[in-house]
């Protein structure tokens, strides 16, 4: 029978689990990785809200730090030596069973998630109806893209099928360009 925790206790279990999950990731992490590693996809922190309030609460206490800054296009989150401290002092509190999970899905997922935060694609829509989309390779600590990509879509149909193609193309594109553009071979 699992023990029922008290709303303290839920906060702190919450907050090792996130300090667990990007512990075992063992790459730095968007916020919207985060959530939704934690939260979207799994529910080891239940409430969204509090998922992401818990990510800038252990970057206030020192656990986490920030990658990046507001002027940059993303941040990236990744444990600090307190944060590995902590969660080496205190993972015992969040239950075998969660762990035990949470390092399935991470092992099973971890390419997944390094490819999605590597190969950002996105779109908006224009005046005319059109559709501007942005196709970005970052590198996975490097918060401004190495490179980007701008096509006008015609319709959002179009620009949907560009952003697919493009996750799964990504690599092979850029060193196509960077072949035919930098290489001097």
């Amino acid at each position: 029978m699992e023990k029922v925790l008290t709303d303290k206790e839920q906060i702190v279990q919450d907050k090792l689990i996130m300090l667990f999950v990007i512990d075992k990731m063992e790459i730095p992490l968007t916020e919207d990785s985060i959530l939704d590693i934690c939260s979207v996809k799994n529910i080891w922190i239940k409430n969204y809200m509090d998922c992401k309030a818990i990510i800038h609460d252990l970057v206030d206490s020192k656990l986490l730090y920030k990658i990046g800054n507001e002027n940059e296009e993303k941040e990236l989150f990744a444990l600090t030596y307190e944060g590995r401290e902590c969660l080496s002092h205190l993972y015992r509190r969040i239950p075998l069973s969660a762990r035990e999970e949470i390092s399935a899905y991470l092992q099973a997922n971890r390419l997944n998630v390094k490819s999605s935060q590597e190969y950002s694609a996105t779109y908006t829509k224009n005046e005319d109806g059109s559709y501007d989309v942005q196709l970005k390779i970052y590198e996975p600590l490097i918060t401004k893209p190495i490179f980007s990509l701008n096509i006008k879509a015609p319709s959002r149909q179009t620009a949907n099928e560009a952003i697919h193609k493009w996750k799964a193309n990504a690599p092979m594109i850029y060193e196509m360009i960077y072949e035919k553009l930098i290489n001097n071979d």
